[in-house]
């Protein structure tokens, strides 16, 4: 008789594959992507919204056994929106405990407090230019460590100088490391590196590796 795995442990996955980190503090490293499917939020720069709703349901020990197959040290969990599936936790902890180097893209939307501690989250804040800066969950803040990282996506000289109010007011620098990326296509990397160092924030910049590398080819 064929056990089937049972639906608690299973998650429903839009893509798994292998690239280069392109972002946060792990960029450049070889790392293997988990995109689980589906998200609450709908920023209008989004660049993964064929993850909304495509994908398939996969159990856990199929998931850690397609990430050993690409031998990288480094695993991504990101989206859509990962903990909105409440197995995703389970996910973490279970890659954790096999070794690899764990990192969560979330939106920020979310409660970050049940990650397991060994994960870096790297947690959006999401500017007015995402149209989506009502669904910031402030309560997160107090949670990071340095650890952990924010990213705030520029969208214009406004979500600039907005960001720039939104670190004080939150004391971000002192909890975390801060990153500043330009919306691409919406603002130059070269007027936000000047942004930047004209107000001598305590940020650092950050371009999409991978958009550099290979455009917007999904899975990249």
């Amino acid at each position: 008789m064929i056990e089937l795995p049972l639906k608690s442990e299973r998650l429903r996955i839009n893509e798994i594959f292998h690239s280069l980190q392109g972002e946060a503090d792990a960029v450049g490293f070889r790392t293997v992507f988990v995109r689980l499917t589906g998200c609450p939020l709908r920023c209008q720069y989004c660049d993964t919204a064929y993850a909304f709703h495509a994908g398939d349901w996969h159990d856990i020990d199929s998931i850690i056994d397609q990430v050993r197959g690409f031998d990288a040290q480094h695993v991504c969990v990101t989206g859509g929106e990962p903990l909105a599936q409440p197995n995703c936790l389970k996910l973490l902890s279970r890659l954790c405990d096999e070794g690899f180097a764990v990192s969560l893209e979330t939106s920020g939307a979310m409660d970050i407090a049940a990650v397991d501690s060994r994960v870096t989250r790297v947690v959006d804040v999401k500017t007015p230019g995402s149209h989506e800066d009502a669904r910031n969950r402030t309560e997160n803040f107090a949670l990071l460590t340095a650890h952990d990282q924010v990213k705030f996506v520029i969208c214009s000289r406004e979500d600039f100088d907005w960001s720039k109010a939104y670190l004080e007011e939150h004391g971000l620098p002192d909890r975390c490391q801060v990153l500043f990326s330009p919306s691409y296509t919406q603002v130059s990397p070269t007027s936000l590196a000047e942004w930047i160092l004209g107000d001598r924030l305590p940020v650092r910049f950050q371009l999409q590796l991978h958009k550099i590398l290979w455009g917007d080819v999904p899975g990249k």
